[in-house]
């Protein structure tokens, strides 16, 4: 998730709230962070501090050199509302009947985001399909879903890979941020299909109402009225959904599926008591890894030793 984008558009609703004028600062927020972005890269060193991303560009930069030199399969499906979405799809090295299905988070792309997970995945003997959200990388989209979208499109990949494989392969849903609320909205759904086992979600949010009005207060001292409340009808009326439409907590209330809840001690964005509470609500089996000194989207990167040793060993017990 790209902070300084986000943090931008609020800057420029708080200079001009208050009033009358709150409309134009609900405007401002919703065209600085809801359209696609595909201007914006994401800079991890908004994320953390230079020394700390020094040492993380160790770990990133050859796994995404390795990732982009394997001969990756690039494959489209439709959405609901007909628009073409793209994933690369990587095979185990021997014939699998496992696969992960990884998401990004906010104004990023599947290969920014999941390339080192990914061959952590790889390396487990996992396939892998790498997504890009709507409105992100070589997907279509004019809007940016925020989860709330993007959960049917996980659904679509989910029966496409369900289809393509007849039912024979095991799938797991990971995520980070905007990408880890997806997967946790998507567990929601009453009628996935059996073969997706098990949940990771990293750093996820539980509405992006929440995200916003956290950041409004934190950095900028607004209350969420009425900047988030026009904005949101905005937001309906243009991008089609409302930032409280769904919930991650309501989604794990809800599923049976074994969570994996992951995320950053120092996480000031998306702040870490969102995964305490989806752990907190979730009904299925879970566990709860909270990373020391991580800030945002960066556990993996923090201690990735850690972060493996916790995912492999929770998956092991449910796939």
């Amino acid at each position: 998730m790209n902070t300084p984008l986000l943090i931008g558009g609020i800057a420029g609703a708080a200079l001009v709230a208050g009033g009358s004028a709150s409309l134009i600062g609900a405007v401002t927020l919703f065209n600085k962070v809801i359209p696609r972005q595909d201007g914006v890269k994401v800079d991890l060193n908004e994320m953390a501090d230079m020394a700390q991303w020094e040492e993380y560009k160790k770990i990133i930069h050859p796994n995404k050199e390795w990732l982009l030199q394997q001969n990756l399969e690039h494959i489209t499906i439709k959405s609901r509302d007909n628009l073409t979405l793209h994933a690369d799809y990587l095979p185990a090295e021997t014939p699998s009947d496992k696969i992960v299905i990884a998401h990004h988070g906010y104004t990023s792309c599947g290969m920014n985001d999941c390339s080192s997970i990914s061959v952590f995945f790889h390396k487990l003997g996992y396939d892998c399909l790498i997504v890009d959200n709507r409105a992100h990388g070589k997907s279509e989209g004019e809007y940016i879903g925020f989860g709330i979208l993007d959960r049917y499109d996980c659904l679509e990949w989910i029966k496409y890979v369900t289809n393509r494989f007849e039912g024979k392969k095991k799938i797991v849903l990971f995520g980070v941020s905007m990408g880890g609320a997806t997967v946790l909205m998507t567990a929601g759904f009453p009628d996935l299909p059996d073969t997706v086992k098990a949940v990771i979600a990293d750093c996820a949010f539980t509405t992006p109402y929440d995200v916003f009005k956290h950041v409004l207060k934190k950095d900028y001292k607004l209350p969420e009225f009425p900047i988030m409340q026009i904005n949101e009808v905005i937001c309906r009326k243009k991008a089609g959904y409302g930032f409280r439409d769904y919930s991650t907590l309501t989604a794990v209330q809800n599923t049976k599926l074994p969570i994996l809840f992951i995320h950053g001690k120092n996480d000031n964005f998306v702040p870490t008591w969102m995964s305490e509470k989806n752990y907190e609500a979730c009904k299925s089996p879970k566990k709860l890894l909270l990373v020391e000194n991580a800030s945002h989207a960066a556990s993996y990167y923090e201690n990735h030793e850690l972060y493996e040793k916790t995912a492999a060993e929770f998956l092991s017990e449910y796939l």
